[in-house]
Parts: structure tokens; C-alpha cells; sequence
């Protein structure tokens, strides 16, 4: 069986659709999704109802939950002040979200399960149990396996770090998607993962990047610029 695994696409329309042309070549028996599906980009609706007609199995990633529970935010802002400044550009840009998506599409979200699992395949957004925090990509295999081993599961996905990679451990194998928009890693195109039996493979797609640029730029979303600079850049990089 030759599964799918598509996770973090903020919004991005184009790069949204250049994998699903390219899920036409891989021909996947099923495709899941892994969540934060709508914030960050200027096509939040169109996705939700893009996967929603595809009728995808998934589960809800954090910048999903925040919209409807801003406590986890907080707390991370009173655990790490220095993140307030950050965390506040963040929850800025919450109603702009919600406004876009409207209710329906909301408690749809809110209706997304933590885990998924399809036969020896698990997927989560981040953690097991926690769509805020993950193992980052140069995790030690013994953390690897204390997060994710009770899972007793032979193939673990997660997305969240937005930095695809593949890890092979004692009879498990963890793996991240990367993401299909915003990508942390250097490389700017969309990611996504396939499993086809034993074999667990990160595949990358190129998009028109400046296109989708644009079209944040002129939506009136506050993070614009900032989400532009990680767009184009293809890595992390810090407000100005």
C-alpha cells in the first residue's frame, strides 16, 4: 500500500497544488494529512475546502488549534519571555484567520483528532499528544524512541519542525513530511513524504514561489512580509 502524507500548508495555494499534480504521478493508494492546513497563507479557505473534498483523513496541527484556544500561547510566553514578541505577531493574525474561514470551517477543525492511524502508520501533527511540541530534525534516536515508541507503531510521521527527514530505528521508522509551505530547511519548494511499504522517501515540488508572495503580500494578512521573507527563502527567519 503506497500512502501519502501531506502536512503544513499554511494557506499556500500554489504550493497546495503542485502537489497534489504531483500525487497525480505518484499515484498513492491514500493520502492523509497532518494538519495546519489554513494560517499563515492567503488562501485559508480554499485549502480547508480543497482537502475537505478530497476527503483526506487527518489530524489538527497547532496553528489549527490556536484558533479557537490561545491558552497554550500564554503559557509559552510566560514560560519564555523572550518569545512574547514573536507570540504576539502570531495571535495578531488569528481573527484575520478566523474572519477568512468562518465558523463552519472552524468546527471542522476543531473536529480533527490528534493521532491518525491507516494499518502499521501513524501520523500526528507534533507530538502524540501535543500539537505544540516535537523532537526537532537532529533529535538523538533515544529521544526519537521515547516520544514516539509507545506508539507501537512500524512508520511514525509527524510535521510541525517544517524540516523533512527519514530516521530509521529499531523496528520503527520516524520520519517528518516537511512542510508544503514555509519550509525551514533551505530548500523553498514543497515537501511532502510516501510510504510504499518499506520504503519511506521525502518527495519535493517545485511551485511559482513569487506568485504566492504577491498574493500575501495584497491580502491584508499581518505577518505578510515576514511569511513572504520564509517563503522565498525557503528557512526560519526572524521578524524584522
Amino acid at each position: 500500500m503506497r500512502v501519502a502524507i501531506v502536512s503544513d500548508v499554511h494557506g499556500n495555494r500554489r504550493a497546495f497544488d503542485a502537489v497534489v499534480n504531483d500525487l497525480h504521478q505518484v499515484s498513492p493508494d491514500l493520502v492523509l494529512h497532518g494538519g495546519d492546513l489554513g494560517y499563515g497563507g492567503a488562501h485559508s479557505a480554499e485549502i480547508i475546502d480543497a482537502i475537505r473534498a478530497y476527503r483526506w483523513p487527518g489530524v489538527r496541527g497547532n496553528t489549527d488549534e490556536m484558533l479557537w484556544d490561545q491558552q497554550p500561547l500564554v503559557d509559552l510566553a510566560n514560560r519564555q519571555p523572550k518569545l512574547k514578541p514573536l507570540l504576539d505577531r502570531i495571535q495578531a493574525a488569528i481573527p484575520i484567520t478566523c474572519d477568512w474561514i468562518g465558523e463552519e470551517r472552524l468546527s471542522w477543525l476543531r473536529g480533527l483528532p490528534l493521532r491518525h492511524s491507516e494499518g502499521d502508520i501513524t501520523v500526528v501533527h507534533a507530538g502524540p499528544d501535543d500539537t505544540w511540541w516535537s523532537p526537532m530534525a537532529n533529535a538523538t534516536d533515544e529521544e526519537l524512541e521515547r516520544v514516539y515508541g509507545p506508539l507501537k507503531t512500524r512508520v511514525m510521521v509527524y510535521g510541525h519542525i517544517h524540516h523533512p527527514y527519514v530516521r530509521s530505528l529499531a523496528g520503527m521508522t520516524v520520519a517528518n513530511s516537511g512542510a508544503v509551505s514555509l519550509s525551514y530547511d533551505g530548500d523553498w519548494r514543497a515537501s511532502y513524504l510516501v510510504v510504499d511499504g518499506e520504503d519511506v522517501s521525502i518527495r519535493r515540488v517545485e511551485y511559482d514561489v513569487e506568485s504566492e508572495a504577491k498574493d500575501l503580500l495584497s491580502s491584508g494578512f499581518p505577518n505578510a512580509e515576514w511569511q513572504a521573507r520564509i517563503l522565498r527563502a525557503g528557512k526560519y527567519c526572524p521578524p524584522e
